[in-house]
């Protein structure tokens, strides 16, 4: 996932971008941003309101799984969105349960599609992909796993989605 979501954004060209990293860290420094902003999902509770402020990219990885009104929440990333501006959007599908504090959704990459399309994305202007495998869904199954490249296989089975994601454009 972390491949493939690190090339669609080096498409977008990362520098010139204002980014909001929604309830991570994890993007700040991977690419160079023209901006970059991170809310904690303590802090701001994207599922009731807006920062006053626009961005070219918003992203949530791993966030909406755990949010108990998702369609709120991408109807306010798409009001924080500039023209043109993207949602990067990652979720778990085939692994089990982590409440943190809740656990509350699953998507498949179709379903993804018309949720985004729902808070006002163009089905047209997304973008989705998925990885996982019948191994990795197995071994997470009882405990997380980490990825050892000597022991575990980077093989994607559409079959056996471990994580979805997508890339909406407003």
């Amino acid at each position: 996932m972390n491949r493939e979501t690190r090339k669609l954004v080096e498409g977008l060209q990362p520098q010139e971008l204002r980014v909001l990293e929604i309830a991570g860290d994890y993007w700040q420094n991977l690419l160079s941003f023209k901006e970059y902003k991170s809310v904690k999902h303590q802090d701001f509770d994207i599922c009731a309101s807006t920062l006053p402020e626009t961005f070219d990219l918003i992203i949530a990885e791993q966030v909406f799984e755990h949010l108990l009104w998702p369609y709120r929440a991408g109807k306010n990333i798409h009001r924080m969105l500039n023209p043109e501006g993207h949602f990067l959007i990652t979720t778990p599908f085939l692994v089990r349960l982590h409440a943190e504090p809740v656990d509350c959704s699953r998507w498949t990459e179709l379903g993804m599609k018309h949720l985004l399309a729902e808070c006002g994305f163009p089905l047209e202007k997304i973008k989705t992909g998925s990885w996982g495998n019948r191994d990795c869904v197995k071994a997470n199954l009882d405990k997380w796993v980490r990825y050892r490249n000597n022991k575990h296989s980077l093989k994607n089975d559409t079959d056996f989605p471990y994580v979805v994601w997508a890339l909406a454009e407003k």
